[in-house]
């Protein structure tokens, strides 16, 4: 899209040691304040633009750039040049936006409790609403990046109970873990996707919820908090030129 730019980094290719090795962006996890910020250096050269850093906390609070690095928040948007929005992640769902005109760009964090919300608003209904503000009338593309997969993310029965008590038909996105009662595979990509649905974006790329896209299943290419416990973090950034 002409004005837009968007990238996400995998955990190869910086200067960290295990077990932050070796892209950690994470300044939270442990990993040498140094070598976290020579890699955050290097990702704002690759991109061309300064990521602004949130103190995420897995809510749905909003906040508009420009701002300050660790500004608590697990959404943010802009309609001004040069600053990337920008999400870290280690298994939770990367969501980036942009209208279809390149005017506006957002990123939101949805873990399962921020996703989930209060009362059926959550992170994406929260951000969602700012941009109405911003371009009531216009159109938008929704990006949604790796994240654990619905074969690997266990969750329990109060995860489910939550999602089913805001939407009735989030129930088909939950499957029993055969063995455990109580116990459930949560598909959090296509909850995501419903969420947006019902606000009216149909206009939804990236992941399908198959293991291509699963950071837990590709150690590989992804950091995985579940998985490793202690771990680097990954960003996905979106911005306008």
């Amino acid at each position: 899209m002409v004005g837009v730019r968007a990238g996400y980094s995998l955990r190869s290719g910086g200067v960290s040691g295990p077990p932050f090795d070796s892209f950690n962006l994470g300044d939270h996890v442990g990993d040498r304040p140094g070598d976290v910020a020579a890699n955050r250096a290097q990702l704002a050269a690759t991109l061309g633009a300064r990521p602004v850093f949130l103190n995420q906390v897995h809510g749905w609070s909003v906040s508009e750039l420009p701002c300050a690095d660790a500004t608590r928040a697990d959404a943010v948007w802009t309609d001004r040049p040069g600053q990337g929005c920008c999400i870290m992640v280690a298994d939770c769902l990367p969501v980036l936006f942009s209208d279809t005109r390149g005017r506006v760009v957002a990123a939101a964090h949805a873990g399962w409790r921020g996703l989930c919300g209060q009362g059926g608003v959550g992170v994406l209904e929260s951000l969602w609403e700012r941009l109405q503000k911003r371009l009531p009338q216009a159109q938008w593309q929704v990006w949604l990046g790796p994240a654990i997969g619905p074969s690997s993310f266990e969750v329990g029965d109060e995860v489910r109970q939550a999602f089913v008590a805001a939407r009735a038909d989030a129930q088909v996105h939950f499957k029993p873990v055969q063995g455990w009662a109580g116990q459930w595979w949560c598909d959090l990509p296509a909850l995501a996707r419903d969420r947006l649905q019902t606000l009216g974006i149909d206009d939804i790329r990236g992941n399908d919820g198959s293991l291509t896209w699963c950071t837990h299943s590709r150690p590989d290419l992804y950091f995985s908090h579940r998985r490793d416990g202690r771990s680097g973090r990954m960003a996905a950034v979106i911005f306008l030129t």
